[in-house]
């Protein structure tokens, strides 16, 4: 009976009451939009990123006016040997291009005969890379010197490449090619093993399709212009100098970019998470102004109701159930507000709209901090009009102008 009472209260003034539910309806999209980005990246947090960057250090190496770097063995094979006699050197591999750095790579693949085309992010790399980036496979083998003169290019390829190439079986030892271009012969791969995860951009990159591909320097006419290295534990940042004193002995006219992966990690997460960070500022300053709003709206409404719950107090309404009765009236219209501003959104999961971003947990979820945060609000709105309506005497209110 209650509910029904308070229905008919809203629906007798709903044309004051649609300002009104305009202004909780925006800031729930306001709030919801929020919730949805941070309960996204907060699950991208969770998930693997494939190497353990708390050992790792990388170098680029710029070339300068020698153009790009040249493939050749010798310069690898000394890199390596000079590296690997620091003492604080565990590990030395090559890449394309260092992990947590805004570089990818991207191709189209399909299996030999045409079939399954899609697009993979990929990533050059030496035999010991993997080593070096502390990596673990769940399924296969890393590749080595054992596959050189291989007919096809040995590949190392994350669960979802594996899942949308192979879905019938085992990927290891399977082959597959790059997909024909203009005619162009296409380029033949096998898989030499499996990993969990890759994602080279940290830990806020969403899962992607990603190969590591086989480098070698006599196959090709390029060169790896980053160096991984795994250090022992505890090598502080001055070890930079010495670093660089050694890189300088291979090639002095070089110059060499050298940073810990940790330091490359904090500055991605925080260039990452910028726009989560504007937009939490925006919608906050939207929310104060949304809260003045819906307090002084509030405020108006009671005053203009004086009368009407003067009467109420004089039947035999305590000023307990006067309070309730405006907090209760600004939860239902909230409700309301709401309802329909959920009957909008759940459209992007039902046509898939967002599919990447807003899966139905991520909805779920943002749906209940959304609610959570506008009946805070509405509540704390009410709170002081609902108190003021509420210490009002019925010989007050009935004699209200």
């Amino acid at each position: 009976m209650m509910l029904h009472h308070l229905l008919k209260l809203i629906w007798k003034r709903k044309t004051r009451n649609l300002m009104l539910s305009l202004e909780i309806l925006l800031a729930f999209v306001i709030v919801f939009a929020i919730a949805a980005f941070a309960t996204y990246y907060h699950r991208l947090y969770q998930l693997p990123v494939g190497f353990q960057y708390q050992a790792m250090w990388s170098v680029t190496i710029e070339t300068r006016g020698n153009g790009a770097l040249k493939s050749d063995p010798q310069i690898y094979d000394k890199i390596r040997r000079g590296l690997l006699a620091l003492p604080e050197v565990e590990q030395v591999g090559f890449a394309s291009f260092p992990v947590y750095e805004m570089s990818s790579i991207t191709s189209k693949f399909t299996l030999p005969d045409g079939s399954r085309p899609l697009v993979s992010s990929e990533l050059e790399v030496s035999d010991d890379f993997f080593a070096a980036a502390g990596m673990t496979l769940v399924a296969g083998n890393w590749f080595s010197a054992a596959d050189d003169g291989a007919a096809a290019t040995p590949v190392v390829i994350n669960r979802s490449l594996a899942a949308h190439l192979f879905p019938d079986g085992d990927p290891v030892g399977r082959r597959f090619s790059e997909k024909a271009h203009e005619g162009k012969a296409t380029h033949l791969y096998k898989v030499s093993g499996v990993v969990d995860e890759f994602r080279n951009q940290g830990e806020y990159m969403a899962p992607v399709n990603f190969m590591l591909k086989r480098f070698v320097p006599q196959a090709v006419d390029y060169g790896l212009n980053a160096i991984v290295l795994k250090v022992k534990p505890g090598t502080p940042r001055a070890f930079e100098s010495t670093l660089n004193r050694q890189l300088k002995q291979v090639h002095g006219d070089w110059s060499y970019t050298i940073s810990p992966v940790a330091d490359l990690r904090s500055a991605m997460l925080r260039l990452q998470l910028i726009p989560l960070l504007i937009m939490s500022v925006i919608a906050a300053f939207l929310l104060l102004m949304v809260g003045f709003g819906l307090f002084g709206v509030l405020w108006q409404h009671t005053t203009q109701r004086i009368p009407e719950l003067g009467l109420r107090r004089a039947i035999g309404a305590s000023a307990v159930d006067i309070y309730r009765q405006i907090v209760a009236e600004q939860l239902l219209l909230s409700t309301l507000a709401m309802v329909v501003a959920l009957a909008l959104l759940v459209q992007l999961p039902l046509t898939g709209a967002l599919s990447g971003m807003l899966s139905w947990s991520v909805f779920g979820t943002a749906t209940a901090l959304s609610m959570s945060v506008i009946y805070l609000l509405s509540l704390l709105c009410s709170l002081y009009p609902g108190w003021r309506a509420a210490r009002l005497s019925p010989t007050q209110a009935l004699h209200y102008e």
